[in-house]
């Protein structure tokens, strides 16, 4: 019979699994129009930006988990592939505030086709567990989040 430290360490061994993989999800393309792909990563910033109208880049790093650099510099590629426009908010000369572009939203759209596939399949999957059980799931992994936290920073 496992212990329960044991079952911890395969559950964490299950997670690193999960994470790398996900890891080359964020990489794998996706068609926005005939002649347009951008990433899994790139289209999750755009999904962010569209769901929080008027986001800022530390509004996207806070959605993430990032760092406000890795924020900007998707933001800012995003922004040079035409996805993304800055503009200064109204009440700041030095905040910038994020929204979509006709492209960007193009891209939202096609993600949402796309996503929506992938999140049927898992809500489908999980829903044969209880509330209880997915509320547990979700403890776990605010408890693995915070150790994160502290390990980021230690830095």
């Amino acid at each position: 019979m496992e212990t329960k430290e044991d079952l911890i360490k395969v559950i964490i061994r299950q997670l690193l699994r999960v994470l790398n993989k996900y890891s080359r999800v964020e990489e794998l393309p996706i068609r926005v129009d005939e002649d347009v792909e951008i990433t899994t990563r790139e289209i999750h910033t755009i999904q962010a930006i569209g769901e929080n109208e008027h986001i800022n880049i530390t509004g996207v790093a806070a959605h993430f988990g990032v760092t406000k650099s890795a924020a900007s510099q998707i933001v800012r590629k995003l922004a040079d592939k035409g996805f993304v426009k800055k503009e200064y908010a109204a009440y700041s000369n030095k905040e910038l505030q994020l929204s979509l572009t006709k492209l960007g939203w193009l891209a939202f759209h096609a993600h949402d086709r796309f996503h929506g596939k992938d999140m049927g399949r898992i809500i489908e999957r999980l829903s044969v567990f209880s509330l209880s059980q997915i509320a547990t799931i979700s403890v776990l992994l605010d408890v693995i989040e915070n150790v994160m936290n502290e390990r980021l920073s230690q830095k």
